[in-house]
C-alpha cells in the first residue's frame, strides 16, 4: 500500500504507519525504543495491532519523543489538523491524545497559536520516581518468591 502526501510517496507497511515531519533544534542523535532519531526529524508510529486506543500510541509516542530531548521545550508540536492529516485518523483522536498530554503536563496550548512543549523539568523526575515503584514492586516479588538478592544483583549487572 502507498500514500501519496506532501512528502511524496510513502509505503504503508501492512498494519503501522510511520510519519516523519521536520523538528527544529534538536541536538544530536536520539534512540527511542530501538528507532533512530535523526537531527531534523521526528516520528509518530500507529500500529494498528496495538490493543491500545490510537490516542494513547499518540500520546506515549510525545511523552517518549518529550522526555528523550528530542523536543525541546517551548517548540510548537503539529497542529491538531496536520497531524490528523498526516496519520489519516480523525482529527478528534489527535485532539483527545493532546488533551491528555496538557492534563499530563508534557504540552501547553496557546489560544489561537497551537501547542507547545512544556518546560516543566519536573517530568523527568516524576517518571523516573514513577518506575522506581515498578522497579520496587517487582524487586519484592522476586524476593518473595525465594531469589537472594545476591542473585538479583548478579542479574542486573549483566544489563
Amino acid at each position: 500500500m502507498t500514500l501519496a502526501g506532501s512528502r511524496g510517496i510513502l509505503t504503508v507497511p501492512s498494519l503501522i504507519v510511520h510519519v516523519i515531519w521536520e523538528i527544529t533544534s534538536i541536538n544530536g542523535v536520539f534512540d527511542i525504543r530501538g528507532m533512530s532519531v535523526q537531527k531534523g526529524e521526528g516520528m509518530i508510529i500507529i500500529d494498528y495491532k496495538d490493543t491500545r486506543p490510537i490516542y494513547e500510541q499518540i500520546v506515549e509516542r510525545f511523552k517518549t519523543l518529550i522526555l528523550k530531548g528530542a523536543m525541546q521545550a517551548d517548540e510548537q508540536i503539529p497542529s491538531v489538523r496536520s497531524l490528523a492529516m498526516e496519520l489519516s485518523i480523525n482529527p478528534n483522536t489527535i485532539q483527545k491524545a493532546y488533551a491528555e498530554l496538557e492534563r499530563q503536563g508534557f504540552i501547553y496550548t496557546v489560544k489561537g497559536r497551537g501547542n507547545f512543549v512544556s518546560g516543566d523539568s519536573g517530568l523527568v523526575d516524576k517518571r523516573k520516581k514513577e518506575y522506581v515503584g515498578k522497579i520496587l514492586l517487582l524487586v519484592s516479588e522476586v524476593l518473595e518468591i525465594g531469589m537472594s538478592k545476591a542473585e538479583l544483583i548478579r542479574e542486573i549487572e549483566m544489563l
